[in-house]
């Protein structure tokens, strides 16, 4: 019988593909879109993960949630570091969400509140592909718009705190294994992983309507 975390990857493996494979991301990534672009999508993590970073310190004695809430993976300050150096000092106040990342981050806190084992669906879903897929997004940035490599402007991507990304990601997929749910619970986890991704394709769309390539 497949592990959960097995399980888990290959239940939500569609959405997954569906996300990456977005217009949007194809264009950023294929060097089709601007620096404007990737400061836009940069924007819009930082209210995804201020979802999921503001319930942390709360989460972390709690006995589903709690083991996933690790110090060294969170990125709110390295995302705010990066909206300074593309933005500039007065990001914030000119910082605005799309609808789509507003119901993300509504569905990211509501879950933080109200049920723990939501909250480590979409933990696994962001942090796991940030360590994962998101550093061929930090080497394409590098790349196509010139930031120093693991510098400012792409420092969402990285883990300072991560020494061994391999070893990190087979702990934290151990610790999927073993996560207090049952059989039931476990397929909403699943359920909620898929959610997750449909919420960040949904992201995307957006983002590729704000940045549509011209026909020409």
């Amino acid at each position: 019988m497949d592990s959960f975390s097995t399980l888990i990857r290959t239940a939500s493996h569609e959405q997954h593909v569906e996300a990456e494979t977005s217009t949007f991301m194809s264009d950023l990534l294929g060097g089709r879109l601007g620096v404007d672009a990737y400061a836009r999508y940069t924007e819009q993590l930082w209210f995804v993960y201020e979802a999921l970073e503001a319930a942390a310190g709360r989460l972390a004695s709690d006995p589903v949630a709690g083991p996933f809430v690790r110090p060294e993976l969170l990125r709110l300050p390295s995302l705010e570091r990066d909206l300074a150096h593309l933005r500039g000092p007065g990001w914030r106040a000119a910082l605005t969400p799309l609808p789509a990342t507003e119901a993300y981050a509504a569905r990211v806190r509501e879950c933080a509140e109200e049920w723990p084992a939501g909250y480590v669906a979409h933990h696994y879903t962001r942090y796991l592909g940030d360590l994962s897929g998101g550093q061929i997004i930090r080497g394409k940035a590098e790349k196509t718009w010139g930031f120093e490599r693991k510098g400012d402007g792409v420092r969402f991507y990285v883990f300072e705190g991560i020494a061994n990304p391999a070893a990190f990601k087979r702990e934290y997929r151990e610790l999927l294994d073993g996560v207090r749910a049952d059989d039931l619970e476990k397929q909403r986890i699943v359920a909620e992983c898929k959610r997750a991704f449909a919420l960040n394709t949904a992201v995307f769309q957006g983002l590729g309507e704000e940045f549509p390539l011209s026909a020409a």
